[in-house]
This record gives C-alpha cells, structure tokens and sequence, in this order.
C-alpha cells in the first residue's frame, strides 16, 4: 500500500505539471566564475555579481552557498537574489572572501554549480620613508631589496635611478625579480652610484605605489677583484605547472667579472622552439605548458674564476577534466542503476556524489560507489532525483549532472509485441520472445489456442518470460498468447507459430581431384520448404566468394534450388576447402567439399654451388613442392655476364630422376662466373625455376681456343701487318690473358714471335727497314695467360707492306659532255710489279674559283681508265689531276688538265601547245623555244607520253615544232614536252592530259597560266561529226 501510495501521489504531480508544458529537469545554462575584485583607495562603491542561470519545468528555484554554508538574503542584508544571481553589496574583504556555489532545484530534484572563488586585490603605501644607505666597492655585487608593502594580488616591479623618469635598463649587468621585487647588480660600476627607488605596480587594480628611495655609496678603500659567480635568485626545488600556463624561471647572479647565465634539461634533451630564453634578464619561459616540458632544470653561472649553477624540477599538473559522463536514464522499479564517471587530470582525481545537491550516502548495500562507478541495485521511487559527479584533486573540482527517473507502470504490449508469425523448422528450436513494459515486474503466463499452456521437458518458460520450444513438430503450430500481470494490471499479446520442412543438402561432401586449368563444377543441391526462399553463399577456406571478382575464375550455375557453382581454368591456388551454405527464414546448412588441385612442380629451394673446377660445377638442391604430382626429372639451366639468359646445360648424370638432387654440370668455360637454376618436371608440366645459386666462378686454364681469322697486309714502308679476331673474355681460361704473334718469310725455317699483352688486341705491326715490299710472309697467332701458353692458330700467308706508286697516270683527257657533266680518261699504269701494285685511281677536280686543297675526290677500284663527273655549273672552268693508289698510299700527281663545261640547255618550257586528234592520230604543235644568250641552242624536243601519271612515258625525238603521233584515240593520255641542246636537256612544259574521247575529233590547247598541271578544259573545244 505505501509503494501505492507513492504511485499515485507521483502520478499525480505528473498529471498537475504536464498541463503546463514539457517537464524538464534543471540545467545550467550560466555558472558563476571566480572573481577577483579590485580595492582602490577612496572608491566607494564595491559591489559584486555572481552569475546563475538554470532552464527546466517547473522552473528552478535558486539558493547559494559560501565556504559549504547557507547564504540566506534578507531585506537590508548585503545579499540579494535576482533570478538566480548572487549581488554582494558593501564587499567585505574579511567575511566575503571564500568559495561560492550555486544550487538550482524544481520537482526533479537540486544540482550544484562549480565553485567559484571571491578574491580582493589591493595594494597598500609603504610604511616607511625613509632608508640607510648601501655602501659597496667598485667591482662588487650587491642585492637593493624592494620589500612591497601590504597587498592581494599579482604585483610588477620596476626601479627608478635617482629620478623619474629613468629607470633601470636590465641587461646582464642589472636584474630586477618579478618574485621578490628585488634590484641586483652583478658588478658595481661608478656610474650606479646614486639612489633606486622600487616601483610596485598592482596587475589588477594597477595601482602603484613608490618605496623609498636607496642610496647607493661607492666605498674608497679599494676595488673588489674578481671573485666566482654567486646565484642570488633562484628558483625553487619543485615547481607546480598547471597544463597550458606559461612558467618564467628566474637565475642571477653576483660575480667579478660579469656572469654569464646559461640553461639546460639536466635529462640532455633540447628545447622546443617555444621556449624563450631571455639571457639579458636571466629568465627562461615556456609557454603552454605540457607533460613532456616537465623534468629537472638547470641554470649555470660562469665566468673566468668559475661556475656555479642551481637545479629545479618543473613537475606537471592538471586540473580534472571530463572524459566519460554519465547520461539521463530512466529505469523500472528493481532493476539496476550503472553509472560511469572518468576524468583525467594529474594527479589523479578522486570520486563522489551527489543526489539533490547532498552528499549521497553509500551505508546502504544496494548503493555502491567505486573509483567513480555509481552502482544501485533494486531501484525504487525513492532513488528519483538529480545526481551529480564530482571529480577533484588538489588542482580543481568539477562537476557533471544526470537525471535517474524510476517508473511504476501496468503491464503494456505497445511497444513489444509478439511477432504476428513465428517460422521454426521440424525437429529444431524455437523461441517466441515476450518482452512487455512492466513495473516492477510481476508474473507472465502463456496460453496456446484459449488453453493454458503446460510446460515438459520440451515447452519451457525461460526467467525473462519468453517461451522455448525444443525439437518443434507439426502439432506446435498454432497460436500462442503471452499474459502479463502487475499490482498495476494485465495486459497480453498473440502471434502464430507456423512449423516448416527442415532443409537438406542432397549432394554428398566430396573430394575433388584436378589439373591445372580444368574447369569443374562443384554441386551444392538441396530438397527445402517449397514455401521457403533459398539462400546460397560459398566459402573458400572460410572467407567468402565475391562472384565476379577473382579474376572471373568463380561462376554460379546453379538454378533456384540449387547452388552449383563453377570454377573455370583452376589454378594451384584455388586448391582448399570449399563450403556451401544455404540459408532460409527457419534454418541453415553446409557441406564441404575438398579440392586437390595437381600442377607443374614449385620452384626447388636451396640451389647452390658445392664445387668447381676449370670445366665442371657440382651443384646441390632440394625438392620444391610436388603440387600433388611427383616430381620426374630435373633440369638444369645456367647464366654468365656473357650469355643471352639462361641456357641449358650438360651435366653428369645425362638425365636427373625426380629423386636426384645432386649434379655435376660439364663443358663450362674456364675462369667464367656463373649461375645456376634448377627446374623440376611432372607429369603436368615444368615448373617455376628455383632462385639463383650465388655467382661461383670455374678455375682458371691453359687457353684452348685459337684467334680467328687471322690475316694482315697492308701498311706503310717496311711493315708487316698481322691482325686477327680477338678471343671472346669467357674463352680466354684465365687471368693474365694475351697474344703470341708468330711470323717468317714464305720458305724460311724459323720463327719470329712477339707478345701481345692486351686480351682485346687485334693488330700486331712489326717494322724493319730490311723488310721487303710487297713480300710473302707466314704468320700465326697463338694464346697464353698465367697458366701458360695454349695453341697456335693454322699458317696463313700475308704480305708486307707494299710501296706507293711510283708514276703517274699518262694522256690524261677531259671533255665536255653536257653543260653539268664532264668525261675524264686517262693511260692505265701496269697493275703489278714485284713491290707494289695499283688498286685504283683517285681524281682530284675544282672551279676555277677554288684552290686545289679544297679539290673534290673521286676514288676508282680497279683496272678503270674513266670517270664522269656529274652536277657541274654550265660555262664554267674546271681543273683535273690524277694520281694512282694502292695499300701503301698514293702515287705522284698526274699534268693538271683544264676543261670548260658547255653552255646550259634552255630555261624556257615549251608553250602554246596545241592539240587535236583524228581517228587514230594525235597531232602536237607548240611555239620554238628561244635560247637565251647565256644558253645553248635548242637542237630538238623530246615528247614524252603514257597512259597515266605513273606509268614509265614513252619518249619521241624531233627537230620540229610539231609531232604527230599514231595512237588509239579511245585512250586517254598525259603528254609533256621539253627542248633539248647540247648543254643537256631544258625545262619539261606542264602535263597536258588528252581525255578519252570516242568516235570523235577534239581539239585543245594547253594554257601558258594555268594554276593546274593540267590541260584548261575551259579552252577545251569538241566539235563532233555524225557520220552517216
């Protein structure tokens, strides 16, 4: 009755505010912020505002408190609420100074706003007026204190040398601390003497005030000598950061001479390009600071007399932050409250909570709270309300709010029904889910048809109210109703089980065995539900089969009820597990099938060279995989720097079974690097060859293979020329490679021989004034390298160098032929003699316009006694000389002869050319062309005429103006004429073309201006005649 009661009274206010609008629960919108307020002498007026604002329905009401007590406004009191701020009137810096907090309440219950701290910032005259001198040496430091009078706030300072407005410049020699206010001087110099007063500023009311001034007294006993540097501002042992401030370090020092300050990270690391090192003031900064600023830092003093230096550590902290909230939850009556609050912040945050603005008390079992975990278990209307996390370290305190709303309500099916149909396959499970919106929950109760259902072994009602049944028949279909109670109510809900034919796969699970590049099917058939859709998915090794991609190796081919898939030119890789699912609404199956794939055998591993020699190599290797097809033979393939790629090798033995693994590779060129390979072979196929051996070289040799074609000759006087084809490096067996010449006079008994050191010599010149021209020699040429000496090649016969022709040409004639050609003959020389023989002849010719070194040289082979020189300028003087050659040179110059070319052939074309045809006649006729005075005479005309453009013309001679021409006139015809001289021939006249034309006389002209090589068919005149 009394969780009745509390019901209805609940119910009831729901009712009252919902007729107001939305309920909302209380929400700050605007929380009040730390302030601190400045106190000015004479002001006064000091009043402060803290800000609250908060949104829900019904609207929240507002309270306040300071230092965690009650502030309760009256009237006339100094405190006063409008809306939700807090106005303080007449500030008290005694009694108003603390932390305030700001509580916002309506009917869901209270949160509290973040704290927010009240501070005065004031700044007091000093007290005294008046201070004692300082008395220092010259060369001596010294320390001005500042001593700032009472204050709250951040204070600057400055000094002032005898009077405003010079101030202190600080530089190395000169430093005023922000912390303490203090002036020091590293070394007192003459010029300091004076008074400093200390200006202290307030940051916040910025005010200032000045102290008295210092008088500063140089001593006259004697100067101060130099002394090691003494740190006089330093900064603390452990420096607390807060994440993202700015940190300044102070170091100075006293010293003679001036010090010099320096900072480091004792840890070695070096500074980030934010950080500010001010060396004139002695002040390091980081701005922004984060965890990997932090660490040891040192800062060094040093001069000539030493060093001195203080170390500090800047240790890292941050205030919490927020990094999981909890959210709004609503729950039934007994179930369960989880709520998860993490923050971050260093050092680590500690915990609470808070329910309606109150500390919530963990004494009960059922409320738990663990390292920021909120657990409460079996909820009840009482545990309605606003709750709050705090986080907090010695750095901050924040706090995050939720809503916990707990609901009684009757038993309803609006949101869950049961499923209208329910499918389960014969002989299978089923379960019917019954989840109604209760609270709290009370009992549930099924019926099947209108009778209640009875539970057994295979009909169970599960704890959370859904019905389980276990290998399901025919006789469980029907409908199934789900009866839900409360204190509050009943409610039901009903859906129908409809029971199906369980799927099967018909096909068998099978091996499958193929070769490479078979195409074959693989079944996946099944008897199903005819009421039922299908589903089929494959699975190779357990990853599923995009159709379609795989490089269009998979197919489906199977039709509606059964999956059939194909795979087309298989591959080694396709080898595996092939699984076959088939799904419907009520059940799914699989079957797998095993495919071997057999193909050409995998590369064999580990190729290596086990030995060599000067012709052999050993070879060792393992077998590859077989690919499920056993290996039968092996091949074995090699590689050198010379060679075209691999190439097939001999070995011993001849043929390597499919168990051999070793081998012996013959017929290697010596002192060669080579590789090797090896290939295995099946029934399938070859396969992948192996990896390389490393480069293994043979042994070095005598050499074997001679030069060849060893031949010579040629040369200048008293030489014997001997050439030869270089061998090949790789046949050259060794190192030290090179040649031995051999040679001797045809008849003679010994041998002459010389060293040719260069392996890719090809040419070997032996001189000796007692050679004789033109002479008989036998020569060979043999091989050696560090080994020794190898084979010599067979005897050949060569001459020695013959000697130049000793005369020249004789009756050496030039005459003009055309006005661009001339013909040169001359007297042959004797072809041989016992020292020398003539080769050709070599003919030197240039215009009268040029010198004899830039002469034109045409070169004769041969016994030839003519030579006719072509593209020569018309009516131009040419030179002529001759001379004989041979291998030995060129022989004396020949009597330079002169000839004039003849006058050039007409410029001018035929023109006026006239045409017509007469049964099987063509008759031309064109205007004389006239030489100009520069040209030859025309001695006649050439006309030139074929079928087509293309075809080879046939040409007609003539000394008259017209031709005529016996052709058939049912053919068309190109037609071109040009004059002719004794220069040469003239200029062609444009094609004229005589169109086909039958049974017919015509009549034409070429016109002199035409834009086209063609006849004018504008000036084209047929006259037909019928015959009768």
């Amino acid at each position: 009755m009394k969780l009745l009661w509390k019901l209805i009274v609940l119910l009831s206010l729901v009712e009252r505010l919902a007729g107001s609008g939305v309920l909302l629960r209380p929400m700050f919108t605007k929380q009040p912020g730390s302030v601190v307020f400045p106190i000015r002498s004479g002001e006064s007026r000091r009043e402060v505002v803290f800000s609250c604002e908060a949104q829900g329905h019904p609207p929240p009401f507002y309270r306040w408190k300071l230092n965690d007590s009650f502030i309760t406004p009256r009237p006339g009191s100094r405190y006063s609420l409008m809306g939700g701020n807090l106005h303080i009137a007449h500030l008290n810096k005694q009694e108003d100074v603390g932390i305030y907090q700001c509580m916002a309440s309506n009917s869901f219950g209270t949160i509290v706003s973040r704290e927010a701290s009240l501070h005065v910032a004031y700044l007091e005259n000093f007290k005294t007026q008046r201070r004692s001198p300082v008395r220092v040496r010259e060369g001596q430091g010294v320390v001005l204190l500042c001593g700032p009078p009472p204050h709250s706030g951040e204070l600057s300072f400055t000094w002032i040398f005898n009077e405003h407005p010079s101030y202190v410049t600080q530089d190395t020699r000169r430093f005023v601390s922000q912390k303490t206010g203090n002036l020091y001087i590293a070394k007192v110099e003459p010029s300091d003497v004076g008074n400093y007063t200390c200006v202290v500023t307030n940051t916040v009311t910025k005010s200032s005030v000045e102290g008295p001034p210092t008088p500063l007294v140089l001593r006259v006993d004697g100067v101060m000598g130099e002394y090691e540097p003494k740190i006089e501002v330093q900064f603390p042992e452990v420096v607390p950061v807060a994440k993202s401030s700015t940190v300044k370090l102070e170091c100075f020092a006293l010293g003679n001479p001036v010090p010099t300050i320096s900072w480091k990270k004792v840890d070695g690391a070096s500074f980030t390009r934010k950080v500010d090192i001010n060396k004139a003031s002695g002040v390091l900064e980081i701005p922004y600071f984060q965890q990997e600023d932090a660490g040891m830092y040192e800062c060094v003093a040093e001069n000539s007399r030493g060093k001195n230096s203080v170390k500090g550590k800047l240790s890292y902290y941050a205030a919490p932050h927020f990094t999981e909230k909890p959210q709004d939850v609503q729950k039934t009556i007994d179930e369960t409250l989880v709520w998860e609050c993490k923050a971050s912040g260093k050092p680590k945050p500690s915990y609470r909570w808070l329910k309606n603005g109150e500390p919530l008390d963990p004494m009960e079992d059922r409320v738990q709270v663990n390292n920021g975990v909120l657990t409460i278990s079996s909820l009840n209307l009482a545990d309605i309300g606003m709750f709050q996390c705090v986080a907090e370290n010695k750095h901050g305190r924040i706090f995050t709010n939720a809503e916990l709303r707990v609901v009684a309500i009757a038993p309803d099916f609006s949101q869950n029904l049961l499923k209208a149909q329910t499918l389960a396959r014969q002989g299978g499970d089923v379960l019917i889910e019954c989840k109604p919106r209760m609270s709290p929950r009370g009992m549930i109760s099924w019926r099947k048809g209108k009778e209640a259902l009875r539970e057994s072994h295979r009909v169970m009602v599960l704890d959370n109210g859904s019905l389980r049944i276990s290998n399901v028949s025919k006789s469980d279909a029907g409908m199934y109703t789900c009866v839900a109670r409360n204190q509050f109510g009943v409610a039901s809900s009903a859906g129908s089980l409809l029971v199906k034919d369980a799927t099967v796969i018909t096909s068998p699970a099978g091996h499958l065995d193929v070769t490479v590049g078979e195409s074959i099917v693989l079944p996946c058939q099944v008897s199903h539900d005819p009421t039922l859709d299908l589903k089929f998915t494959w699975f190779f090794n357990e990853q599923l089969i995009h159709f379609g991609s795989h490089g269009a190796y998979f197919e489906k081919v199977g039709g509606r009820s059964d999956g059939d898939i194909m795979i087309r030119n298989i591959q080694l890789r396709h080898a595996g597990k092939y699984t076959c699912a088939v799904q419907t609404k009520v059940d799914s199956i699989s079957i797998a099938t095993d495919v071997v794939v057999r193909g050409p055998p995998g590369p064999p591993v580990d190729c290596q060279v086990t030995k060599m020699t000067e012709t052999t190599a050993s070879l060792s290797w393992g077998p590859g995989t077989d690919n499920h097809s056993p290996i039968l033979s092996y091949t074995i393939q090699a590689r050198t720097p010379f060679s075209l790629g691999w190439q097939a090798v001999t070995t011993v033995p001849e043929l390597l079974g499919g168990k051999q693994l070793s081998a012996t590779v013959t017929d290697l060129s010596s002192w060669v690097d080579y590789e090797f390979r090896v290939l295995a072979i099946n029934s399938i196929g070859t396969g992948e060859p192996s990896k390389p051996s490393k480069k293994a070289r043979t042994k070095d040799t005598l050499p074997r293979l001679t030069p060849a074609r060893v031949s010579g000759g040629g040369g200048g006087r008293s030489e014997l020329v001997i050439t030869w084809e270089p061998v090949p490096e790789e046949m050259q067996s060794g190192p030290g490679f090179g040649y031995v010449v051999a040679f001797r006079p045809l008849g003679a008994q010994g041998w002459m021989q010389a060293a040719v050191t260069s392996p890719d010599a090809s040419r070997y010149v032996f001189k000796n004034e007692s050679i004789p021209p033109f002479s008989p020699y036998q020569v060979k040429v043999g091989v050696y390298n560090n080994k020794g000496e190898g084979p010599f090649s067979p005897v050949t016969t060569i001459y020695s160098a013959e000697e130049e022709p000793s005369r020249a040409p004789g009756r050496l004639r030039a005459r003009s032929v055309l006005a661009s050609e001339v013909e040169v003959t001359w007297k042959p020389l004797p072809w041989s003699n016992n020292r020398r023989r003539i080769l050709g002849y070599e003919l030197q010719y240039w215009s009268e316009k040029q010198k004899q070194e830039a002469a034109t040289v045409i070169r004769t082979a041969g016994n030839k006694t003519s030579v006719l020189i072509r593209d020569l300028e018309g009516s131009s003087t040419y030179y002529v000389c001759l001379r004989a050659y041979n291998s030995a040179g060129v022989g004396p110059q020949s009597n330079i002869v002169n000839v004039t070319t003849k006058k050039p052939p007409p410029s001018q074309a035929p023109v006026k050319i006239m045409w017509n045809t007469s049964n099987s006649k063509v008759i031309l006729k064109w205007d004389q062309v006239h030489a100009l005075e520069n040209e030859s005479e025309v001695t006649g005309y050439k006309v030139m005429y074929s079928q087509d453009k293309h075809s080879r013309p046939n040409v007609v001679e003539t000394n008259n103006t017209s031709l005529e021409l016996s052709l058939p006139v049912n053919q068309g015809y190109v037609i071109q004429i040009k004059p002719f001289s004794e220069g040469g021939e003239g200029i062609s006249s444009r094609q004229i073309t005589i169109p086909k034309i039958a049974d017919a006389i015509a009549a034409g002209a070429a016109s002199e201006f035409s834009a086209f090589p063609t006849v004018n068919l504008a000036a084209l005149i047929i006259t037909a005649r019928t015959l009768l």
